[in-house]
């Protein structure tokens, strides 16, 4: 073993407040990718997004994608999680909605999909119709068709 491993590992082991309030923050960790508390986050607002980076500063473009078209549809008030910020919830996520990639997005607690599903559910118009089943209006039924 490495001798910071070593280290690490005795001042873990060594009784006193340290090592405990190091037990309980790894513990903590740990927790955030449970099935209860992704359970939690999801079903928290009408509309989440597990994301990479925020809506603010998306740091990819699939998340960036997503992003637009929430906004488009006039979506800004969601609960967004940046799953860069904590492996346990990056993980966590992929676990519980059986989805492999990030972004995810979940409507009243349930998995809609990925970037790819609802940039598809945009373009047919299956987005306006779910967004209107969970009490949100998109804000394309607002605009004037283009005159030809």
């Amino acid at each position: 073993m490495s001798r910071l491993l070593l280290t690490a590992t005795r001042f873990l082991r060594t009784p006193g407040p340290r090592a405990g309030f190091l037990r309980a923050l790894s513990s903590e960790a740990a927790e955030t990718g449970s099935r209860e508390h992704i359970d939690g986050l999801v079903k928290k607002d009408k509309v989440v997004v597990f994301m990479k980076g925020v809506p603010q500063q998306p740091m990819c473009g699939f998340s960036n994608a997503v992003v637009q078209i929430l906004r488009m549809h006039g979506v800004d008030d969601y609960s967004s999680h940046n799953v860069l910020e904590d492996e346990n919830i990056r993980q966590g996520i992929k676990d519980y909605s059986s989805w492999p990639t990030i972004p995810q997005v979940f409507l009243n607690g349930e998995f809609v999909g990925g970037c790819d599903i609802l940039l598809q559910m945009h373009q047919n118009g299956d987005l306006v119709d779910e967004l209107q089943k969970v009490g949100i209006r998109s804000a394309l039924l607002d605009k004037e068709p283009d005159k030809q």
